[in-house]
């Protein structure tokens, strides 16, 4: 039964995007209520998904509402619950849509959410809070290097890569070198190096993390590594990833792969980013109104200057 008619963003069909009315049921005696301020676009899996690539995926299907990266209020909440009505909260996908795929759900003005997967962060974060879910997937491949030591080289400069860079000096006061193929994605100014691998020095690298979801990037980052190095695959790779075994079997490589966020790798970066330990600022290049939906993702997954693109609910 339809509790609540909302505006979404839905991929009917691969290569079909609409802004429309969707339809939720009630939300669970253990879920809440959610209206959007912000959602962030993936440009890894919601490009695959809106173009039909994405590999086979637990609740993949169309039409669907995608998204995962929503910061809102409380609308309703369970009896007795802390996030009451007017909290502000970092919601990892929907669960409530009946007539679209929830997978995973966040791009919509109203989302139901289990209220433990809510995370509350504090409003002056504001569109800012959608990068949580990017900071928590850097945080989570940290953890899977705590037995190496931090990455010296991170291949990629988007906004994985930036967070990855600025926790890695937060966590262990190191600072990582970056390669970035795009010279767009290689601004000045920064206080750490950014090159493209090709000008890049350095043979002697021992922990490798990329983050960039290119799958011929291997290769390279073999080349650049010492004897007994570790590569940590820390991106989403839609094609076979594959490269050269007599480099990686001189060199004895390690392979280590960095999947999703778990739970407390979120709490752990909304602590970081509620404190103000970790800084946001200039990762968020893009917002335009739900309205433009269409050109958002457009934008978000063709222009390269766009290193962030956020969807504003709030006029809807």
């Amino acid at each position: 039964m339809t509790y609540k008619k909302t505006t979404a963003v839905i991929f009917e069909k691969p290569g079909l995007l609409e802004v429309r009315e969707a339809s939720l049921r009630a939300p669970a005696a253990n879920e809440c209520l959610i209206e959007s301020d912000w959602s962030g676009i993936s440009t890894g899996t919601e490009r695959l998904m809106l173009t039909g690539e994405m590999p086979p995926f637990p609740g993949l299907g169309y039409p669907l509402i995608p998204g995962y990266e929503t910061v809102g209020k409380v609308v309703e909440s369970p009896k007795g619950s802390d996030l009451r009505p007017g909290t502000y909260v970092f919601a990892p996908g929907s669960v409530g849509f009946t007539d679209a795929k929830n997978l995973f759900g966040g791009s919509a003005r109203h989302i139901i959410c289990p209220e433990e997967r809510l995370i509350p962060l504090p409003e002056k974060l504001g569109s800012e809070g959608v990068l949580l879910a990017l900071a928590a997937t850097a945080l989570h491949a940290l953890r899977r290097c705590e037995q190496i030591g931090p990455p010296q080289l991170v291949v990629g400069h988007g906004v994985l890569g930036q967070l990855l860079a600025r926790l890695t000096r937060i966590i262990h006061g190191t600072t990582p070198t970056v390669w970035e193929r795009d010279p767009a994605r290689r601004p000045a100014g920064l206080d750490y190096a950014v090159y493209d691998a090709s000008q890049d020095p350095r043979h002697d690298y021992s922990v490798v993390c990329d983050v960039s979801g290119s799958a011929d990037a291997l290769n390279q980052m073999i080349a650049r590594c010492k004897p007994g190095a570790t590569v940590v695959m820390a991106g989403f790779y839609s094609s076979a990833v594959t490269f050269d075994f007599p480099p990686a079997f001189m060199r004895e490589i390690n392979l280590l792969v960095s999947a999703e966020w778990q739970p407390q790798d979120l709490k752990e970066a909304a602590r970081l980013a509620s404190d103000g330990t970790l800084d946001f600022s200039q990762l968020i290049t893009d917002v335009l109104p739900a309205t433009r939906a269409p050109q958002a993702y457009d934008r978000a997954f063709n222009d390269s200057r766009c290193l962030k693109m956020v969807i504003d609910w709030r006029s809807i």
